[in-house]
């Protein structure tokens, strides 16, 4: 069976009710409930994530999550060429998660800025990046890798879980691993407490917010369930939904990890935050389908989805290091999307389970000379009004 229709497959019994689920595969699933909403990213200057996600308190660095409800899914997907099979082999064309057509492996080398570009970047070089103004590294966060032998494992809802916004099914959790900011699968520091794992035997990515297991027990926030052999449109998962960023985005393929920069390239964009305060109250560009209530700029501030790239003659060869060359270069190739609350700026994947490590490539600090008024704004389209837009999707999934 190839990789495409494996996906379908999976998907179709995820969305089955529980009962027919052992006729459609060994992976559990059930169907879905609540609100809207999603983590935010709160961090100390050590670049390892303390923060929290809230479901409706106005916070400057973490985002409210309360919804309304409108929206379609996306079914337009990708040709099988775009993509290799997940069960096995290379990895798909798209950071190792999507076709090569999806929107996060894009050049934007050329791509038109908005009318409005030079006003928001003149806007942020005064408000700056959040955490002391400091364009700085996080690396807590991870990013797991399942087969049909990792368990599958059901959770019960936290109050991070929103309906339609939210999918439910049984998680593959593999041996040994953790969640963003913890050692282990415990969320210890109260934080975002991300779990992301990247199913290749489904062709399934999955992405939740506030994860916790503790001596078996297991309760989770908000999942997302993303095909990784869809292309997504604009509309995502759902215009007005959520997913475990604020944003609405996937996590994974937007970070970067400490073997690719070793290599010397990422071939994709990048995740990036910034302060409540600094994003634009309520609007979202797409491909972003959501906002929160905690956002707070005023419209001059970029809106939650801005997709920024860095200026082409920026002086890359005058950073510190030469993993910063290497981060730098694939910001000026495809840019950096704004996908959650919180302090530190750029997200990098922790190296708990990669074969390179980040001591002697790239330390936290070194791309603190990067100013915004060094990025412009990507022209995607007319913005939307999180305010105006109700998410209305049939989530993946209820939970029992």
């Amino acid at each position: 069976m190839n990789s495409m229709s494996r996906a379908s497959l999976v998907l179709a019994c995820l969305a089955s009710s529980s009962l027919a689920l052992a006729a459609c595969s060994d992976d559990g699933a059930g169907e879905s409930s609540d609100d809207t909403g999603t983590g935010a990213d709160e961090v100390d200057t050590s670049g390892e994530s303390t923060g929290e996600g809230t479901t409706g308190e106005d916070t400057s660095d973490t985002t409210s999550a309360d919804t309304s409800s409108e929206s379609t899914d996306s079914d337009d997907t990708s040709s099988e060429d775009d993509t290799t099979d997940t069960g096995g082999g290379e990895l798909p064309a798209c950071a190792g998660y999507f076709p090569a057509d999806a929107v996060w492996c894009r050049d934007v080398t050329e791509a038109a800025t908005t009318a409005d570009s030079d006003t928001v970047i003149a806007w942020l070089e005064e408000a700056g990046w959040g955490n002391g103004d400091k364009f700085q590294i996080d690396f807590s966060i991870k990013t797991l890798e399942a087969d049909a032998d990792t368990p599958r494992v059901a959770f019960a809802t936290n109050n991070a879980f929103w309906t339609p916004d939210c999918d439910w099914a049984e998680m593959p959790i593999p041996e040994g691993g953790a969640i963003e900011g913890n050692e282990g699968y415990a969320c210890e520091n109260n934080g975002d407490c991300h779990l992301l794992v990247a199913a290749r035997d489904e062709g399934i990515l999955y992405e939740m917010f506030r994860a916790n297991i503790v001596d078996g027990e297991f309760d989770g926030g908000c999942l997302a369930i993303w095909d990784m052999n869809q292309v997504y449109d604009d509309d995502g998962r759902g215009q007005g939904c959520t997913s475990a960023d604020a944003a609405g985005f996937p996590m994974a393929p937007l970070l970067f990890d400490a073997d690719e920069v070793a290599s010397g390239s990422i071939d994709h964009a990048i995740r990036f935050i910034l302060p409540n305060d600094n994003i634009r109250h309520h609007m979202y560009s797409a491909p972003a389908t959501h906002s929160t209530n905690a956002t707070d700029g005023p419209d001059q501030a970029p809106p939650y989805g801005v997709h920024l790239r860095l200026r082409a003659d920026y002086p890359v060869d005058t950073l510190p290091s030469e993993g910063a060359k290497v981060v730098a270069r694939a910001l000026q190739k495809y840019g950096m999307f704004l996908a959650d609350g919180g302090q530190i700026a750029l997200t990098a994947e922790s190296d708990q389970f990669t074969e390179n490590k980040w001591d002697g490539l790239l330390t936290p600090h070194d791309l603190l000379d990067l100013r915004p008024m060094d990025f412009a704004v990507i022209d995607h389209g007319e913005l939307m009004d999180w305010g105006e837009v109700d998410c209305s999707r049939t989530p993946i999934g209820t939970p029992p």
